[in-house]
């Protein structure tokens, strides 16, 4: 089974496999056996009732033929010291850590755990004060590179494609789908190598929920920032290596995160000063939350970070609460931890939850606007219009105002087109040498096939199949006679300098234009439409458009109601047009369906965020 890297893909059957296999070699077997199958399940199959694997004393056996005697009885002594601790009794302590060895009670098992991390994963707070009081070092770490490369043996256990198994393990009791949403990975190794992943007694009690060992330890002078500071050589990356605040968050421990939150102040050179605050977490305008300034101002830059991949992995843990306690703090919102709280507070029907997160969308900078935001973030604002109407509109229609920006409407451009043929305006209505007529309101009109029959596919078709005597009467019943005089006009002419169109007659040429197949005219009215859209006009505009299938204009229209909608939405006829049910397919001429107007103007916003923030001439208008 190729092991490549952490983000390398394989089939279901492949991740059974693996996944049964992994449990496997950490309980040091060379087959695998229901309960591996069972383990895997939980992890595999949502909502499968299979009872995690509990940390067993045993699980430290040493189990090894290839060490000399004198090292493996130090190392059997050392497995004996293990199992003293782990039965429970604080009065082994001592002749317990006799045995383990040089490091005595610091000493590893072949997990890369300490006797205090097994007594704060057993929830042991008699043992974890007798360990601390012996001298157990409170901030130990376990570092798969150290024990990987300096260990004399290389264990499976230990192997970097297994080091975050041990996880499996002390956090199922909590979420045991934690390794699956938080890394990419079943492998669990971190993007950023395997020595930055460590564990601490501290990480163990706050992933477990423990909130009196977690407060035993902190009093002993436990670091809650184990795990995000000095790493990488400058600083820790988000998504990166998991502290307490993180574990904590991530398993919904609100109390236990609370805690660690209200630990001692950090060191003061590690303080921000008034300016970094100001470009590290503050959007310009931004409304701060109460406190926020100050409690930013007694938080270190490490704190900062942690706190932000806290809120990270909170959010991804669908925790809201912890979340917005810590945005709360002053801490900045991302994107994507702002739009995955607003989709778990939709789940979850917190109705003041979305309308708070909603007036907290314009904190978020434009520049972290990404392509989340057209894939996962506009479905489901729209959602939640579609859903909540009259409760949340107002919020929504500043966002998607915002969204859209303050460029201009992209403009409709005339489309120029040469005609094949064309006569003299002299012959416009003129009886003299036409040879066919039309009927319009019952008054006779003159034209020449010549003009028409090249003009568009449609006076094609109604010339074609005629008597060829001289003129032939074609009736059309739907165009008054004025507009089917333009019409004629544009063709005689040839092109729309000449027409002189009345407001009042601009949406019947429209139609007309749109029945007779001539495109040229047709955008040309579609420009004058787009010129005297106003509030009181545009919704009876864009139904006009829809109902004929225009669709430039109907996304031109899409785009003033986007760009103004602050204001529309207090328009009654708009907030129908948003809500009204959306037609199958189109009464008009063309027999497309229609999507609902939610749809479309979805469509359109994403069009727009795409052109202006995410292209490569960004900030151009398309």
């Amino acid at each position: 089974n190729n092991r490549d890297g952490p983000n390398n893909r394989r089939g279901p059957d492949a991740d059974w496999i693996r996944v049964a296999v992994a449990h496997t070699e950490h309980r040091r077997s060379f087959s695998v056996d229901s309960d591996d199958v069972r383990q895997a399940a939980r992890l595999l199959l949502p909502g499968v009732d299979c009872e995690p694997r509990q940390l067993k004393a045993d699980d430290c056996i040493f189990a090894n033929l290839k060490l000399d005697a004198a090292s493996t009885e130090a190392k059997f002594l050392q497995d004996l010291g293990f199992r003293m601790l782990n039965c429970g009794r604080t009065d082994l302590v001592k002749q317990a850590a006799n045995l383990l060895g040089p490091d005595g009670i610091n000493s590893m098992s072949e997990q890369g755990m300490t006797p205090l991390m097994y007594a704060c994963v057993r929830g042991d707070e008699a043992m974890v004060k007798m360990l601390l009081d012996t001298g157990a070092d409170i901030n130990s770490e376990v570092s798969c590179h150290l024990l990987c490369h300096q260990s004399p043996i290389y264990y499976p256990p230990l192997q970097p494609v297994c080091s975050c198994w041990l996880d499996l393990t002390t956090y199922s009791s909590a979420n045991p789908l934690l390794l699956l949403d938080s890394r990419d990975s079943m492998e669990g190794a971190l993007p950023d190598g395997a020595d930055n992943y460590t564990e601490t007694p501290l990480q163990l009690a706050s992933a477990a929920g423990n909130f009196e060992l977690v407060s035993l330890l902190l009093e002993r002078g436990a670091d809650p920032m184990t795990g995000t500071m000095n790493r990488n050589g400058i600083s820790s990356a988000q998504l990166g290596d998991m502290n307490s605040y993180s574990l904590a968050a991530s398993h919904g421990h609100r109390n236990v995160f609370r805690k660690l939150l209200s630990h001692g102040e950090k060191k003061k050179d590690d303080v921000l000063s008034l300016e970094e605050i100001l470009a590290k977490s503050l959007v310009p305008g931004e409304k701060k939350p109460p406190q926020a300034v100050g409690t930013l101002q007694r938080t270190g830059k490490a704190k900062l970070r942690a706190l932000r991949e806290a809120m990270y992995h909170s959010t991804e843990h669908g925790h809201v609460d912890i979340t917005i306690d810590i945005r709360s703090l002053g801490v900045p919102w991302t994107l994507h931890t702002w739009l995955e709280s607003l989709r778990t507070c939709f789940l979850q029907h917190r109705r003041p939850l979305i309308q708070g997160l909603l007036k907290d969308f314009s904190c978020i900078q434009e520049e972290e606007y990404t392509a989340e935001l057209i894939t996962h973030g506009l479905p489901l604002m729209f959602q939640i219009l579609h859903a909540s109407k009259n409760e949340v509109i107002s919020q929504l229609s500043v966002i998607f105002s915002q969204c859209y920006g303050p460029f201009p409407i992209p403009k409709l451009t005339e489309i120029r087109r040469k005609q094949t043929s064309r006569l003299d305006p002299h012959f416009l209505n003129n009886k003299e040498m036409s040879d066919v007529t039309f009927l319009v309101e019952e008054k006779p009109f003159y034209a020449h096939k010549v003009l028409l029959f090249t003009a568009s596919a449609r006076f094609k078709s109604l010339l074609q199949n005629r008597p060829a005597a001289e003129n032939t009467y074609i009736e059309i019943s739907h165009v008054k006679y004025n507009i089917f005089q333009l019409v004629m006009q544009y063709l005689y002419c040839g092109g729309t300098e000449s027409l002189h169109i009345m407001n009042t007659e601009i949406m019947e040429l429209l139609s007309a234009a749109k029945f007779f197949q001539l495109e040229a005219l047709q955008r040309h009215c579609e420009i004058i439409c787009s010129k005297n859209i106003a509030v009181e006009t545009c919704v009876d505009i864009y139904k006009h458009a829809k109902f004929l299938c225009a669709n430039e204009l109907a996304v031109f229209i899409e785009g003033y109601f986007l760009k103004n909608m602050v204001l529309l939405i207090e328009v009654e006829a708009f907030k129908q047009l948003l809500y009204e049910m959306p037609v199958t397919v189109s009464p008009g001429p063309c027999l497309s369906p229609i999507s609902d107007v939610l749809h479309d103007l979805e469509k359109t916003l994403a069009t727009r965020i795409q052109s202006i923030h995410l292209s490569s001439s960004k900030g151009s208008i398309v």
